[in-house]
């Protein structure tokens, strides 16, 4: 990705980090999402399905030949040790299919949506810019309670397991308020928008 102006787009659960990604893709920015990366990557016949059966048996894989998420999210929340082993599988994949994506993508700039951009050091060192998607805790809770129907315990397991507000603000460089209606994003991604246009010519003339 180095060949390319890149800017990591990330943010906590409910954060927003989809609803701001169409906006700057409408706007000309090639979108990689990482999470649907993850999803291919496990799902029947994916690249990462033999590894898991491997690792973590039959029973995390479901008739249909997919990573059974719920059981291995489960397993992962539970222990450690197994979060560590299904991300040595994923992570080095997931990386090569990005650095694939980008190297055939179309766009003003790169723009790799990264949930865990900040937990992963090694994101923050690939990508010129960090672009944090920015809400109140108790947003975040609300809004996946009613988007995933689960309860706020649920929801607060999941954020535990995430970097806090206040690391992810201090890994930013630039940060997209989304604790309104929906309206009062574009004024901000417009903002950045013009700002990274311009930072990517800049940018291509160095290389």
């Amino acid at each position: 990705m180095k060949n390319r102006f890149s800017v990591g787009l990330t943010g906590g659960i409910g954060s927003g980090k989809s609803t701001v990604a169409d906006l700057f893709a409408e706007r000309g920015a090639a979108i990689i999402d990482t999470d649907l990366i993850a999803h291919r990557l496990c799902a029947p016949d994916g690249a990462a399905i033999a590894a898991i059966r491997a690792q973590f048996g039959s029973a995390f894989i479901g008739a249909d030949g997919a990573m059974d998420r719920s059981a291995m999210r489960a397993k992962v929340f539970s222990d450690p040790a197994a979060k560590q082993r299904l991300e040595a599988i994923l992570h080095p994949l997931i990386r090569a299919e990005t650095e694939r994506a980008a190297q055939q993508a179309e766009g003003d700039y790169l723009m790799p949506v990264v949930p865990l951009l900040v937990e992963s050091g090694d994101w923050v060192r690939r990508v010129a810019r960090v672009l944090v998607i920015d809400c109140p805790e108790a947003l975040q809770i609300q809004r996946v309670m009613q988007r995933n129907r689960m309860s706020e315990a649920q929801v607060r397991a999941i954020m535990a397991q995430q970097a806090t507000r206040a690391a992810r603000l201090a890994a930013a460089d630039d940060v997209i308020v989304n604790d309104a209606d929906a309206s009062a994003l574009a004024p901000q991604v417009e903002r950045l928008h013009a700002l990274y246009l311009s930072l990517a010519a800049k940018y291509s003339q160095h290389l």
